[in-house]
């Protein structure tokens, strides 16, 4: 278990060593990561639900403080990492299939959750962002609206474009596809997903 818990951070250096590790499907070797992959999906649910507009808006109902805006962070990340997990890593394991994958469903969702890693990671912007703007981030209107909140926006949306760029990475070295199969197959299966991630970012 330890070896996943080293591969959460070396995905980040050395991706394609970490998805050639998840050939090894097995249940023993699933079992092993799926402490780190737990880890993952409820960071990134937690970073994606921050972004939302909601989240944004949150302390405009003056019964919110910060830490019932913490709770909410915590349930929504969970309830939207676990959905996503499930869900677009059937998407994913159903595009592949129909490429010539023979993986499993578990496999596709684990290569799923570790090319997630840099949305979780993108969390690490947030300590700036109250410092800069304070509890104005859950507020219609406040200081963040304009050019620095544009600017953390920015730097959230590279943390995704990193993520898509490991889930082709991913897809192609877990099934030792060339990098066109990969990119066929991974853009395939990111269209439906981007654009409901789209729509439930803007509530």
């Amino acid at each position: 278990m330890r070896a996943w818990w080293l591969r959460t951070v070396l995905v980040l250096h050395s991706p394609r060593a970490v998805f050639v590790a998840l050939r090894e499907d097995d249940p023993e070797s699933a079992a092993q990561r799926s402490e780190p992959v737990l880890m993952i999906v409820l960071l990134a649910g937690i970073a994606f639900v921050l972004s939302t507009r909601a989240a944004g808006r949150l302390m405009d109902d003056h019964d919110y403080d910060g830490l019932l805006v913490a709770v909410w962070a915590l349930l929504a990340g969970f309830l939207y990492g676990a959905v996503a997990y499930w869900l677009f890593g059937g998407v994913l394991q159903l595009v592949v299939r129909r490429f010539g994958s023979r993986g499993s469903y578990r496999r596709s969702r684990h290569v799923l959750a570790f090319a997630w890693v840099p949305i979780a990671l993108s969390l690490v912007l947030w300590p700036l962002k109250l410092a800069a703007f304070g509890e104005d981030v859950f507020r219609s209107g406040g200081s963040d609206s304009g050019t620095g909140g544009a600017a953390f926006a920015l730097l959230t949306g590279l943390f995704g474009v990193w993520s898509l760029a490991l889930l082709l990475i991913g897809v192609r070295a877990v099934h030792g596809w060339s990098w066109s199969r990969a990119a066929a197959a991974t853009t395939t299966a990111t269209l439906v997903p981007a654009a409901l991630v789209v729509v439930l970012s803007a509530f």
